[in-house]
């Protein structure tokens, strides 16, 4: 059964992602649809892609209605679909994504910024470039200030810029705290994408809580980051305490 499921979720992943890839490609360039429709068919894929891979997403707060900065720890390939299940917006990638198989193609013709590792942690001009071109247009910007995934109830030290660039210019901060219910969905370590996924998705369910936060909006970088910072871990904390592993199962 287990086998069954995941070879059903893998093969849906795939021609359901290629399709609607291919539907934001043609939508472009021949459809001259514009951007929020092209965001509308982005969202139900989201919608559609989680129910169908048994992934039952738990919302507390209110996602943004005005273009911000939604700011994310970070713990699996899954994130950025989590976030765009409910909010138009474009999210930074890093640009290695851009060359996997199939994703890194769709991504692109679904509005997907791919940065350079260097422009995430500058001094947030390069950043400043590509989120004032966006707020112009009316979406929001999601990033993981992480940088990488991470298993640990605390966040990693965030990169700099983005707060850098929301304090110069006023662009508001909207912290998310995502907890997967199992923390052996956290796509840490070396293990390879494809094997996780393959091992992950043989579950019935997949289990995560998705917390939006208050806007922040401060002139001080460094204090914007402290209160992203606070309130996201003030987040995990409340539910490592409720779902605290069994002793002897590391979280």
């Amino acid at each position: 059964m287990r086998l069954i499921r995941v070879s059903y979720r893998f093969f849906f992943f795939v021609a359901y992602t290629t399709l609607v890839a291919l539907q934001m490609y043609a939508a472009r360039r021949w459809l001259t649809l514009g951007t929020a429709q092209i965001m509308e068919m982005r969202r139900r894929w989201a919608r559609r892609l989680l129910s169908i891979s048994g992934v039952r997403v738990v919302v507390e707060g209110s996602a943004p209605t005005r273009p911000c900065l939604l700011l994310a720890n970070h713990r699996s390939y899954l994130d950025p679909i989590l976030l765009l299940r409910d909010v138009h917006a474009y999210p930074v990638a890093k640009a290695e994504l851009s060359h996997w198989p199939i994703i890194g193609r769709g991504a692109r013709h679904a509005g997907i910024i791919y940065l350079q590792r260097e422009h995430a942690s500058s001094g947030g001009l390069a950043l400043k470039a590509v989120v004032d071109a966006v707020l112009q247009e009316g979406f929001s910007v999601i990033l993981f200030p992480e940088g990488t995934t991470s298993d640990q109830g605390r966040l990693l030290p965030l990169k700099k810029g983005a707060f850098r660039a929301a304090a110069r210019w006023s662009l508001p901060v909207v912290p998310v705290a995502i907890c997967f219910q199992d923390p052996r969905d956290f796509w840490v370590g070396s293990e390879p994408f494809l094997r996780h996924a393959w091992r992950r998705f043989q579950e019935r369910e997949i289990v995560v809580r998705l917390c939006y936060g208050p806007i922040f909006c401060h002139s001080d970088a460094h204090l914007l980051e402290q209160e992203t910072r606070r309130w996201i871990e003030a987040q995990l904390g409340v539910f490592h305490q409720v779902h605290r592993p069994a002793q002897g199962h590391e979280c």
